[in-house]
């Protein structure tokens, strides 16, 4: 069984280029102009064999460079397949399927695709839910080559017979176990089903788990495996710091300060009212931070990510939503404000930090009664963290925080397109009718509910419950 470890970019090899592994000169020169000339470690393990056909089950965390481990041998497929009668794709019928659990993700694999697809004369497309089916609809019926879906909205188009995958002639599972631990492999195992046999199947999986390797044995033919670990672990690449506190209001003063700093920095939440109402307060208080959860529409989720990878702001208030298939380069903080209840969620929070071989930090806020809970999780995970009971103003927490960022008001996302339509914004309005945060020194506890619980190309998010749900 593989086992499970979280997001890292591995350094390139040297040896082999794209092009002295069969890769189409097309595609090299696209990378080329995106300065990606030499593959990560699991790309030239794996070429040789998806590109000359076999089935690949490879060892892909989030972050190791896997999406264009699949990608080039999926357009090389498609450019070597039978040419088109009339020079554009059949109406409803892709050639080539990509599966994965979450609208963030499929978003991302979709915009790491398109330029490669462009290049070559190959269109791309988006399915999933949490947006009006209109626009897939019409793209579908235009015709497109390759279709990244979550399973939920592809099944309904299926149904409605907007999309027949009988023409597929290559599949690719993306984070299959995290399809799995969402309860997603019925869905996919339909999908896949309705795909022809004998067709090319790529997967790739950080574990074989809670029915993974079902599909392995029932999907894919004699593959090809490539597990392929970074040089340095990395957990080893991250700094694990325990911050045992004495209470809530302890807590909500530490949080506010290692949100203050002037670098990246995720902040996981367990439920989705917490987040949101943290991200509130902090903005409030002159710490601009964005949301990101399940209960934002596809256009707020996509606004506050772009927030934050821009630059625009510091801080990204999450629940569990991010934690995979959300890739920031530069995060240099991640906070469990509240522990995760098992070592898999931890390590995959844990991963939007110390990518591309850089290092990162990581901290974990413990309350008293959570104590014996996050020592068993730490010893799952296989993590020893410094461990300091700490109060606001502690040194241990002022050097987690680093130089700490002057406080600004801030418009959000969400009072710029409210202003826009001429619609009441959230925050408050001053004379000049800009909704704005007020001066630090409004903020409330910050507690909410919440007791406890690169290679790729930046792309839009999107999502829905059933196939693609998040939290």
């Amino acid at each position: 069984m593989l086992d499970p470890a979280p997001a890292l970019a591995p350094a390139r090899t040297a040896d082999r280029s794209f092009a002295d592994l069969g890769v189409p000169g097309p595609l090299v020169r696209v990378l080329a102009d995106q300065g990606i000339t030499t593959p990560f470690p699991v790309q030239a393990a794996s070429l040789p064999d998806s590109l000359a056909g076999r089935d690949v089950l490879g060892r892909g965390r989030t972050g190791s460079g896997k999406t264009l481990a699949f990608a080039l041998p999926l357009l090389a497929r498609l450019l070597g397949g039978a040419p088109r009668a009339t020079g554009r794709p059949t109406p409803r019928e892709p050639r080539a399927l990509v599966l994965a659990p979450t609208r963030e993700l499929a978003s991302q694999i979709a915009a790491t695709l398109e330029p490669l697809a462009a290049a070559v004369g190959l269109r791309v497309t988006t399915v999933f839910g949490g947006v009006p089916q209109g626009r897939q609809v019409q793209a579908l019926r235009g015709g497109v080559d390759v279709v990244v879906a979550c399973p939920g909205r592809l099944e309904d188009l299926m149904g409605q017979g907007e999309v027949s995958l009988r023409r597929v002639e290559v599949t690719v599972l993306d984070e299959a176990d995290h399809m799995a631990d969402l309860g997603f492999l019925p869905a996919v195992q339909r999908v896949l089903d309705a795909t022809p046999t004998g067709r090319q199947r790529l997967l790739f999986s950080a574990t074989l788990d809670n029915g993974v390797d079902r599909l392995v044995r029932r999907y894919l033919r004699s593959p090809a495996t490539h597990s392929v670990d970074p040089a340095v672990s990395p957990v080893q690449q991250m700094a694990h710091h325990v911050l045992r506190l004495a209470d809530r209001d302890a807590k909500t003063g530490v949080v506010r300060e290692l949100a203050s700093g002037t670098g990246r920095r995720v902040l996981f939440l367990r439920t989705k009212h917490a987040a949101k109402k943290l991200a509130k307060q902090l903005t409030t208080q002159g710490i601009p931070a964005v949301d990101l959860h399940g209960n934002l529409t596809q256009g707020a989720r996509q606004r506050n990510l772009a927030a934050f990878s821009a630059g625009e702001v510091n801080v990204l208030v999450a629940t569990d939503v991010a934690a995979r298939g959300i890739h920031v380069d530069d995060v240099e903080l991640v906070v469990h404000v509240d522990p995760p209840t098992e070592h898999k969620a931890y390590l995959h929070r844990s991963g939007r930090t110390a990518r591309a071989g850089t290092e990162g930090t990581v901290v974990t806020l413990v309350l008293p009664e959570q104590e014996r809970d996050v020592r068993t999780l730490m010893r799952q995970a296989k993590v020893q963290p410094r461990e300091d009971r700490v109060a606001p103003g502690h040194p241990v927490v002022g050097r987690l925080v680093g130089e700490v960022a002057a406080v600004r008001e801030y418009v959000t996302p969400a009072q710029r397109v409210a202003e826009q339509q001429g619609t009441p914004g959230t925050g408050r309005r001053t004379q000049g009718g800009r909704a704005r945060a007020a001066r630090p020194g409004g903020a409330g506890d910050g507690r909410g509910r919440s007791g406890s619980r690169g290679q790729g190309r930046r792309g839009r998010a999107g999502g829905r419950p059933h196939g693609d749900r998040t939290r």
